[in-house]
């Protein structure tokens, strides 16, 4: 029995920044995977995920902006935060250089390669980031009594997927080893299999968008993921500490047509404030997300064997601890000024 979760051609999510280094010409408030020298207040985005937004711009903020598909260097005069998202950012372009330069600038989770043009949904910000950790590590510790057994759960991060006349990356996945399945039903469109569990935080990001890609694309049939668990939350100006976070559980076993969309199993609000502005108080045990064994070791070896001695079934997934862990962690970082974005 293989005992690998990742193909030949994906890396590990483990300890990587999701951007690469911008240049030393480039303004020091502007570095890896967590930072734009910029308030985030105006970043908007389309809520339609077929029609691109086009907004008016001149020829030398258009080659500005190109440089992070061109050098991997997000340009500190470029704008980003005028960007109207989804973004084009790159045409004409094969889904093998796509691959490519993502590998090489090391950009995941933040571009997505539809029809030979390369769109930018999501800005590599702090908030973005952050809540991504915090998730992570939650899921993780839940998994941990299952590590080093045949049954451990691999955190396969941020890998890429092709199909439909696409290439995505959700912002992080999670499935125990399984074995490869008949292609072209694999996730790379030849025998890889599919990630059991996708993360998608949403900040720069629409709701409309991200919720789309969740139903059309990782949950598009069943031989693709099968939970995924969506977070939006609202876009805050610079140094501020987000209000408004919302949360989304599919699970493609209430797919009842196979033309129509999964439904959302569980949602709730789960920030310090709603829509309006009004203070929310959640409590811990409140706002959770419940993922059974059944569907965390989906399609597994048929030889391993479901740890429910050592995993609780279902596991539970405490929003409220996971706001509490990104709320500290914004904080510490505002406390250390580093939160520029």
């Amino acid at each position: 029995m293989s005992t690998s979760f990742y193909g030949d051609h994906y890396s590990s999510y483990f300890n990587v920044s999701r951007v690469r280094k911008v240049s030393s010409e480039t303004s020091e408030s502007v570095t890896t995977s967590t930072t734009l020298a910029t308030s985030t207040s105006s970043i908007t985005s389309n809520k339609s995920t077929s029609a691109v937004h086009k907004p008016i711009e001149d020829e030398e903020l258009r080659k500005l902006r190109r440089l992070w598909w061109e050098e991997g260097n997000i340009h500190p005069q470029a704008k980003w935060e005028e960007a109207k998202l989804p973004y084009v950012i790159a045409k004409d372009i094969t889904l093998d250089e796509y691959e490519k330069r993502t590998d090489e600038f090391n950009v995941h989770g933040l571009w997505e390669w539809i029809n030979y043009e390369v769109i930018i949904y999501e800005l590599p910000l702090k908030r973005h980031e952050t809540f991504i950790g915090s998730i992570t590590s939650e899921i993780m510790e839940k998994c941990l009594p299952a590590k080093r057994t045949d049954a451990e759960i691999g955190n396969l991060g941020a890998i890429r997927t092709r199909v439909d006349n696409s290439g995505k990356e959700a912002d992080a996945c999670f499935r125990p080893s399984k074995p490869p399945v008949q292609p072209p039903n694999g996730s790379d469109r030849e025998g890889e299999p599919w990630p059991n569990i996708v993360i998608e935080v949403a900040y720069s990001e629409s709701e409309q968008h991200v919720l789309d890609k969740v139903k059309k694309y990782w949950l598009g049939n069943l031989d693709r993921v099968h939970d995924a668990i969506v977070v939006k939350i609202d876009p805050v100006s610079t140094g501020q500490i987000p209000k408004r976070m919302q949360a989304w559980h599919f699970c493609i076993s209430d797919k009842r047509h196979r033309y129509r969309d999964v439904p959302h199993r569980t949602y709730f609000e789960f920030g310090t404030h709603d829509k309006d502005g009004n203070p929310i108080d959640i409590q811990q045990g409140q706002c959770i997300i419940k993922i059974s064994l059944d569907c965390l070791y989906h399609d597994k070896f048929p030889d391993i064997v479901i740890p429910r001695q050592l995993l609780p079934d279902p596991i539970v997934l405490d929003f409220f601890l996971i706001r509490e862990s990104f709320l500290l962690l914004l904080e510490q970082l505002i406390c250390d000024k580093t939160l520029a974005d």
